[in-house]
């Protein structure tokens, strides 16, 4: 089976992007008078509570999503994929040096380019028009006949990461063999855990954990060095 068979796949805040595409979007939104001043007031809390090491990022993240769903709510599908088209231009180019050089790689060898995100859909699908992947999955939220959100969420793929990558490679006709993985949390392990080569990028404690139990490669990008570790 040659290489063209094979599939890469990528978180995408954290690990491609330097930053948070859900944050950016928010931000965004309450600017735009979309979502309340309010919002952009407790997005502004939340991240400085990170900051100041009040909370895991896996907490930060969390009240993120928490966040958006609380606003999100009556909102029109144009206006968030017009935030997005506002976002994503703006933020694309801030990204990881190691994460370039391995799509750059993983394309150049024709591998099925994949990313799966906890970010809004509409924001992840927007900065694929840059990534160029072969697909992308965020989290879905549901709709009215009128095309206003409810609030509810349809599809949350941070708790299914690796069901998704194991249905897209079936559906695709892809294989595992020779696969990589690449994601910085503890909500990307169960894609990690099932490609040949996972790697634990600028990991989180809890991710570092589990790399570190399973003997997972981790690699730390800091300022224009790059440290690879090897358990």
């Amino acid at each position: 089976m040659n290489t063209k068979n094979k599939i890469a796949v990528f978180d995408i805040d954290g690990t491609i992007f330097r930053k948070n595409l859900a944050f950016e979007l928010i931000n965004e939104l309450s600017w735009m008078k979309i979502f309340k001043r309010e919002a952009r007031n407790e997005l502004v809390r939340l991240y400085t509570r990170w900051l100041d090491h009040k909370g895991t990022y896996e907490e930060y993240r969390k009240a993120l999503v928490k966040l958006y769903e609380e606003n999100l709510k009556g909102c029109k599908i144009e206006e968030i994929e017009k935030a997005s088209r506002v976002v994503v231009p703006f933020f694309k180019d801030r990204t990881y040096v190691f994460a370039n050089n391995l799509i750059a790689e993983f394309k150049k060898k024709k591998y099925h380019i994949i990313a799966v995100s906890g970010s809004p859909s509409e924001v992840v699908k927007e900065y694929n028009k840059f990534l160029k992947f072969d697909a992308v999955y965020g989290s879905v939220y549901k709709t009215d006949k009128k095309g206003f959100y409810t609030g509810k969420v349809v599809f949350n793929p941070t708790a299914h990461k690796g069901d998704v990558v194991k249905q897209y490679a079936t559906e695709q006709n892809l294989t595992l063999d020779g696969s990589y993985g690449i994601g910085d949390t503890e909500s990307d392990a169960s894609f990690l855990d099932i490609v040949d080569n996972p790697i634990a990028f600028n990991p989180n404690l809890n991710l570092k954990t589990i790399a570190e139990k399973k003997g997972w490669q981790i690699v730390v990008e800091k300022k224009d060095v790059i440290y690879k570790f090897t358990n």
